[in-house]
């Protein structure tokens, strides 16, 4: 390392000294407590344990710092080698107790404090209030205790944003905002005059969803719908004057059939959660029955595209064989353990009792395992497809593991448990407005937006030509 790097490269001794013995103290207190990551493997075990974003935060956190802390140890102090500053120079208040004896660039703790912060806030952005100011507290220990030239500490800390920044791209961040649609215009229905709701009881947490209804739009029109029986049949006539729109609480099967009515009568659909997973209904932005009341009311919409599958609507996901079967393993697991060895274990569990089959993708051959077709381009890549940041792309989605490489069911496990299958070399993908899948070795069952459907050995997917209007959130 050359000796000159410009006024980032002065001693400690150049540095203010701290007049205070308790600072002093508490900085060799802090650094050490950073030897290994300890700091903030702790912090992170800690944030594991509350669900949610938080969790999501910690294990970012945790992630960003094992890249940071492989890149800074492994590769960049063996090949760069600079030498520590000179104890002398070290006020004796200041000095550890234990020196470092490795190379002095570009300095490790600074790398994982940085990356731990960064891939924390990634996740949970008020989290840089605490975690910034502790992970530049850390970095300047170190040229207070005199283990480190400053340019060691800058460099640190940016292969640290770096490697957070690395892992963002590897592991995308699921967003908080809702995703994007066309523009749309819906009219505004003060107290929901003019609004139809639709509520399935049998759908997750749809009990008392109608009270919530009218306490939050007193003028709503509320049918209780019994699964069994005609949707349609359950509606007012078409054309009927009172009838400005249609709303649905349910589960997405429900939200789906409700939408193709709203489509195939032109009028802008209310989607209020009340199912188990409300997958539709947060991609709108959604969340609670207050915040589509709002939308209701103040007449905001946005346009979306509808899929059909042989002739039946989706707004989410369908797909072909076990795929069901994973997912619901998937969500099980997840209650005890982390999304990815969840997956891991989900894709281990379903393959074992599954042999891989022939399907035809618009006129491709291929040997697979799962196929999964999303309404829009999901994310991440793989077999955790969990958002889309576009709900008026006018592509569907389809995403397969392959059986026709070596050790794919292997392979697949293993990229699943970090994360990764789209780069196990058996994940492929087809994006196209319309697709057509034949399954020649006879029928299979089908499933879309929870619902499955009877086996069948032909399947005709494609998108809307116009859009559905909704309200979003």
């Amino acid at each position: 390392m050359p000796a000159v790097d410009g006024p980032l490269a002065r001693t400690p001794a150049e540095l203010p000294s701290a007049e205070s013995r308790t600072v002093d103290s508490a900085l060799r207190a802090l650094t050490t407590s950073a030897n290994h990551g300890r700091l903030w493997l702790g912090i992170g075990i800690v944030g594991a344990l509350v669900p949610g974003r938080t969790r999501r935060a910690a294990l970012r956190g945790i992630s960003s710092l094992a890249i940071a802390s492989f890149t800074s140890n492994a590769i960049l102090k063996p090949i760069i080698g600079r030498r520590r500053p000179e104890i002398e120079r070290t006020a004796m208040g200041r000095r550890i107790e234990r020196r470092p004896w490795t190379s002095s660039f570009p300095s490790g703790h600074s790398a994982s404090a940085a990356a731990f912060a960064t891939g924390a806030a990634l996740e949970l952005p008020l989290s840089a209030l605490g975690l910034g100011p502790l992970a530049a507290a850390v970095a300047y220990s170190r040229v207070h205790v005199g283990v480190h030239h400053r340019s060691d500490v800058v460099a640190g800390a940016a292969v640290g944003v770096a490697a957070a920044l690395l892992g963002k791209r590897l592991w995308p961040v699921k967003p908080t905002s809702p995703a994007l649609m066309a523009a749309g215009d819906a009219p505004a229905l003060p107290q929901g005059e003019g609004l139809t709701v639709v509520v399935n009881a049998r759908s997750g947490s749809s009990d008392g969803a109608a009270d919530a209804l009218r306490a939050a739009l007193p003028a709503v029109r509320i049918v209780e719908w019994d699964p069994d029986t005609d949707l349609a049949d359950a509606l007012p006539a078409e054309g009927e004057g009172s009838l400005r729109a249609l709303g649905v609480a349910g589960g997405d099967g429900t939200v789906a059939s409700v939408a193709a009515i709203a489509h195939d009568r032109g009028i802008p659909l209310a989607v209020f959660p009340a199912g188990t997973f409300n997958n539709f209904a947060k991609s709108i932005g959604a969340l609670t029955v207050e915040q589509m009341a709002s939308a209701v009311e103040e007449g905001r919409a946005g346009m979306v595209d509808l899929g059909f599958l042989n002739g039946a609507a989706f707004l989410n996901t369908a797909s072909v064989g076990t795929y069901p079967e994973m997912v619901d393993r998937r969500d099980r697991y997840s209650q005890r353990m982390g999304k990815w060895p969840a997956t891991a274990l989900a894709v281990f569990r379903t393959l074992r009792h599954t042999a891989p089959w022939q399907v035809t993708i618009n006129d491709r051959k291929f040997k697979v395992w799962i196929v999964f077709v999303g309404n829009g381009r999901y994310t991440p890549r793989g077999l955790t497809p969990s958002w889309r940041d576009q709900l008026a792309g006018g592509v569907l989605d389809v995403q397969f593991l392959r059986a026709d490489r070596p050790l794919s069911r292997t392979r697949a496990v293993l990229m699943s448990f970090i994360g990764l299958p789209r780069f196990s070399g058996v994940y492929e993908a087809v994006e196209a407005g319309r697709v057509r899948i034949q399954l020649p070795e006879g029928p299979r069952p089908v499933a879309h937006d929870g619902e499955t459907t009877a086996p069948v050995d032909r399947l005709d997917i494609q998108i809307s030509d116009t859009r559905l209007t909704v309200y979003r959130g």
